[in-house]
């Protein structure tokens, strides 16, 4: 443990250093040098940054949970991503460059008017605050439980030691985030990410080699598909949420709400230094989202056939739970049981990165989001710029406050807790995502359409996923066959919650362009976007070229690993 516990300190204290040797000079005392980094952010910092913010404890245990039980099909959460990766650098990129935005809520303004930004900045928050938040702590604090064996290390019960690693997060991300700002953020995203890269694919060897045993990797992916035949089915089996119909319902939405119109995605991407160095930057953070598998999927599926198939002492002793196997558990199993000591403190670090990355980047989205959208917006329209940055600062402190009270409470003792998140992003996404396609393809339809799409559309999304008599997220001790029988209302019309949220989608867009055109919701003067000139517009002439290519590999690697 002593090795472990050095490398930890090094990884993390040289994060640390790097970060502050690289943003001295910034001047965080301004709007844009706090929330946009001063619009410096180059190609390199932007993928950095976008990976590192996704790439946190919500999809290394989320997702290697999932594909525990679900095999390669939750592949779709990554590899799809790619696709909205390439959307986002060719099409609503440049429209939020020009626009010279902070916020998603601010370009809703523009298009809609006052009220509109006001009600989506304040879903933002909220659900950053009560659902993203408490997730990406929670399952981080398990993860870092199950690796590091803390509950033995700290003498405490497994809920006491979850509650001191959320508590211990929330102290370091914040710090980033209340005193850093945006630049701060993307470096250490930057840094974080490397080491998240080189540490990812060294759990994914060495658990291949464990599983191969004195064989090659051929001899692994044999034992694996020979323990599971489905392991490997890019499409899934009907019997999984996420089986091939969901990718062009609702999977294909929260990706493309979630890349192309979340605000703790893309506020980065606002900081760019001009639009060139901003689509390099989100396509290269496609082509690793088309490979991220390597990282985010296959390692669970090693995790369940060393646990269910080969029954690895090691692996099932750290797997069970006080009601259990517990596929949360997987990725930290895994790493504590293929990972050499020496390496294991420096990827325990890495795991903390990526946790604080996501938590520090969505404390400060939360900060612009109040900050502009609300505080200099309604309460002080003069309000001198330091006092806007401290007000953010207050905002990201209240709502880390909120969100460590909330994590252990809503995910505690939960399985199926990855697809209850996504559902819970559906409830906002829905709606979000119906305006915002409105707001970029349509020139006439007003503020009280949004509106009134906004009302109906968190009521439907409401109803779909907390009303249906099912159970979201029921214990483990249950066992599938519960599960399956508590689906609900939703499942036995639509098939599935995703293929719900597809229906409603459509519904939304039908009712706005329906209100505008039978009851006079529309504008007076159709609406026509003004170039801010807040960086250069220059597109990067290779972008069409690349983002068709990425396009071309997702579709060929769902064709080769569909059965």
């Amino acid at each position: 443990m002593i090795l472990t516990a050095i490398s930890f300190v090094f990884f993390t204290s040289l994060v640390a250093f790097m970060t502050w040797r690289l943003t001295r000079d910034t001047n965080v005392n301004t709007d844009e040098g706090f929330f946009l980094a001063g619009r410096s952010l180059t190609a390199v910092f932007i993928a950095g940054s976008l990976l590192l913010t996704n790439l946190s404890t919500e999809q290394l245990i989320g997702l290697n949970g999932g594909s525990f039980k679900d095999g390669l099909s939750l592949m779709c959460w990554e590899t799809v991503a790619g696709i909205s990766l390439v959307i986002l650098a060719l099409f609503f990129l440049p429209r939020y460059l020009k626009s010279g935005i902070a916020t998603i809520p601010q370009f809703l303004e523009e298009r809609y008017d006052p009220a509109v930004r006001s009600v989506t900045a304040f879903i933002f928050i909220v659900a950053y605050m009560l659902i993203l938040l408490p997730f990406v702590l929670y399952l981080g604090a398990t993860g870092l439980n199950s690796m590091l064996g803390l509950e033995e290390m700290l003498g405490l019960s497994e809920i006491q030691t979850i509650w001191a690693v959320i508590i211990f997060i929330a102290i370091v991300g914040g710090a980033y985030a209340i005193w850093g700002g945006l630049k701060a953020v993307a470096i250490s995203d930057t840094l974080n990410g490397a080491g998240l890269l080189i540490g990812g694919l060294l759990i994914t060897y060495f658990s291949l080699k464990v599983v191969a045993g004195e064989g090659g990797f051929s001899e692994a992916f044999a034992k694996i598909e020979a323990h599971d035949p489905d392991a490997f089915q890019s499409m899934g089996i009907a019997s999984e949420e996420t089986h091939w119909p969901t990718l062009f319902t609702g999977v294909l939405m929260l990706n493309f709400t979630y890349w192309c119109m979340n605000q703790q995605i893309i506020q980065r991407t606002f900081g760019a230094k001009n639009l060139a160095e901003g689509q390099k930057g989100v396509l290269l953070a496609a082509f690793f989202k088309v490979f991220a598998p390597l990282i985010l999927i296959l390692p669970g599926i090693t995790a369940a056939y060393l646990t269910l198939g080969a029954e690895d002492p090691e692996m099932v002793k750290a797997m069970t739970a006080e009601n259990g196997i517990d596929a949360n558990r997987a990725y930290g199993a895994l790493v504590s049981r293929v990972l050499p000591e020496w390496l294991l403190g420096f990827f325990a670090a890495v795991i903390v990165g990526s946790i604080l990355s996501t938590f520090n980047s969505v404390l400060n989205s939360s900060a612009t989001l109040f900050s502009l959208d609300v505080y200099k917006k309604y309460l002080d329209r003069n309000a001198p710029t330091q006092r806007v940055v401290r007000v953010g600062q207050i905002c990201s402190f209240v709502v880390a406050v909120f969100a460590v009270i909330a994590a252990p409470n809503i995910f505690h003792g939960k399985q199926g807790v990855f697809d209850f998140f996504q559902n819970l992003n559906g409830v906002y996404f829905t709606p979000l995502c119906a305006i915002m396609l409105l707001a970029m393809f349509n020139k006439r339809v007003n503020g009280t359409s949004a509106l009134i799409s906004i009302a109906v559309g968190l009521v439907l999304m409401s109803l779909g996923t907390f009303f249906t008599g099912a159970s979201p997220a029921i214990p483990a001790s249950e066992g599938v066959a519960a599960m399956e029988a508590s689906k609900g209302w939703v499942v036995d019309i639509f098939g599935s919650g995703f293929h719900y949220m597809g229906a409603v989608l459509v519904l939304l867009v039908l009712l706005q362009l329906a209100l505008g055109k039978f009851c006079g919701m529309e504008r007076e003067i159709p609406y026509q976007q003004k170039d801010s000139g807040a960086v250069d517009l220059t597109p990067w002439k290779p972008a069409p070229f690349v983002g068709g290519a990425l396009v071309v590999m997702v579709v060929v690697i769902y064709v080769y690993f569909s059965q």
